[in-house]
C-alpha cells in the first residue's frame, strides 16, 4: 500500500475523526451524493424507458418506415395504390430491415343502434407482424387472414367502449367509394380487442382484412396502399430510410415515423436535454458539498499536514491523501445511491407502482430502462467530475505553514 493511501485509510477509520465537528458535514456530503445519484439514475432510466416505449408503440402500429405513393402522404386513406411486387419487398438486400408488411388504410364511419364513430380501417395482409402487435391485445384473438376474405377484425378498447361493443359483436362500417357518392357498407365481427396506450391512435384505428379495401377501391389483389418496414435498430432509421429511398421507383415516397410523427418525437427528444440538465445540477450540488467537507477536513487536520510537511512529504502527496479521502466518501454515497436507486427501478419494473396519464404520456405507468453499461458510466462519470471539482480546493494545503500549524496545536 502506498504511504498516502495508508494515511488516508487511517484518517477514515479513526474514531476521533468520526466524532469531530466535520462528521455531520461529511454525512451531509455523502447524503447529497446519494440523493443526487439516485435522482440521476431514476431520471435516466425513466427518460430512456419512456422514449423506447413510445418508439416501440408507434412502430408496432406503423412500422419504422413507410413506403407509399406520394399522393397518400397527406391523407389518412390510401388513395393511389402501388404494386406489391417491389424489388425491396420480394428481394430485400438491406441488412438493417427486419420485416416488411403490406397494408392499406380507408376512412369510414362505424354505426351502431345508438351511436356512430369516425374511424380508419387498417387493412392488413398475411405478412402482418403479429409478433410485435400481439402484446397489445387484451381480449380475444388475432383475425385469420389468408387467401379468402374474412370479416374478422380487432378493435381498440377505446372504440369498443365508445360504441358499446364487445367480443363476437358485429357492426357496420360505411366507406366512401372513390367513384361514387353512395357509401359501401361492410359488416365486421370483433374477434379481438387491443389497447396500445396511444390514445390518439386507439380512438380511430381498427384492423382487418386488406381485401375489403381492395374491393371497395376496385384494386387488384397485387395492389396495396403502402409498405410498413420494421428495422432491427431504431438508431439506424435515418440511414435505412436513405437506402430505401435510393432503391425505390421515383413515384414512391419513403418516410420514417420520426418525420411522420415529428411532434411526438420532438417531444421525447427533449427528455435527453432534461436528463443532461439534471445530471449537471446533481453533480454540481454533490461536488460543492464535497468541497465543503474537504475544506473542513483540511482545517481539522492542519497539525497532521504540518507534521507530514516537517517529515518531508511534498504538497502533492498530502493533497493525494485528502483526495483519496474524498474519493472514499464519494464512493460511499454512490454505493448507497446504487442500492436504493436500482432497488426502486427494479420495483417499478416489476410492479408498475407509479402510474401516468396515458392521454398525456402515452403510457399508463412509468416505464424504466437501464443497462449495466449506463450504470457503470454514470458511476465513473460522477466520481471523476466530483474529484475534478476537489482538485482546486485541495491546493489550500500548500498555503498551510508547517510551523504555524504546529504552534496552533
Amino acid at each position: 500500500m502506498r504511504f498516502e493511501s495508508f494515511i488516508a485509510s487511517q484518517i477514515i477509520r479513526s474514531k476521533p475523526y468520526k466524532n469531530t465537528i466535520s462528521a455531520p458535514i461529511i454525512k451531509i456530503s455523502i447524503l447529497s451524493i446519494t440523493i443526487g445519484f439516485l435522482i440521476m439514475l431514476i431520471s435516466i432510466s425513466s427518460g430512456v424507458g419512456l422514449q423506447k416505449t413510445i418508439q416501440n408503440k408507434i412502430s408496432s402500429f406503423f412500422g419504422h418506415i413507410s413506403v407509399s405513393n406520394f399522393q397518400n402522404n397527406s391523407s389518412q386513406s390510401s388513395l393511389t395504390p402501388i404494386l406489391i411486387n417491389q424489388e425491396f419487398y420480394t428481394n430485400n438486400k438491406i441488412d438493417e430491415i427486419n420485416h416488411i408488411q403490406s397494408v392499406a388504410y380507408k376512412s369510414g364511419v362505424i354505426t351502431t343502434k345508438s351511436t356512430f364513430e369516425g374511424v380508419v380501417f387498417k387493412g392488413i395482409n398475411e405478412d402482418f407482424n403479429w409478433e410485435i402487435f400481439s402484446e397489445y391485445i387484451i381480449e380475444g384473438k388475432i383475425p385469420k387472414i389468408n387467401n379468402k376474405i374474412t370479416n374478422e377484425v380487432i378493435i381498440s378498447e377505446y372504440l369498443s367502449k365508445r360504441l358499446n361493443l364487445k367480443l363476437d359483436d358485429k357492426f357496420k362500417t360505411s366507406f366512401l367509394k372513390l367513384d361514387s357518392s353512395i357509401p359501401n357498407i361492410r359488416n365486421f365481427k370483433i374477434v379481438g380487442i387491443f389497447n396500445s396506450g396511444l390514445i390518439e391512435f386507439d380512438e380511430i384505428y381498427f384492423l382487418g382484412d386488406i381485401k375489403h379495401i381492395q374491393k371497395i377501391n376496385k384494386w387488384n389483389s397485387n395492389q396495396i396502399g403502402n409498405f410498413e418496414i420494421f428495422i432491427k435498430n431504431f438508431n439506424d432509421i435515418s440511414k435505412t430510410s436513405e437506402k430505401l429511398y435510393s432503391t425505390t421507383p421515383s413515384n414512391l415516397d419513403v418516410i420514417n415515423i420520426s418525420d411522420k410523427f415529428s411532434d411526438i418525437f420532438n417531444w421525447i427528444a427533449l427528455f435527453d436535454m432534461n436528463i443532461l440538465v439534471i445530471i449537471v445540477i446533481m453533480i454540481l450540488v454533490g461536488g460543492i458539498n464535497m468541497i465543503t467537507a474537504l475544506l473542513v477536513t483540511i482545517l481539522e487536520k492542519t497539525q497532521l499536514i504540518g507534521i507530514l510537511r516537517v517529515l518531508g512529504s511534498n504538497i502533492s502527496n498530502i493533497r493525494y491523501i485528502f483526495l483519496f479521502n474524498g474519493a472514499y466518501l464519494i464512493s460511499i454515497g454512490l454505493l448507497i445511491g446504487n442500492i436504493i436507486g436500482l432497488g426502486l427501478i427494479f420495483f417499478q419494473k416489476s410492479t408498475g407502482f407509479i402510474k401516468l396519464n396515458p392521454e398525456t404520456y402515452y403510457v399508463s405507468e412509468v416505464p424504466v430502462d437501464l443497462n449495466v453499461f449506463t450504470v457503470i458510466i454514470l458511476n465513473l462519470g460522477t466520481l471523476f467530475f466530483c474529484l475534478l471539482m476537489l482538485i482546486i480546493p485541495s491546493y489550500i494545503i500548500g498555503r498551510i505553514s508547517p510551523t504555524q500549524s504546529l504552534k496552533i496545536n
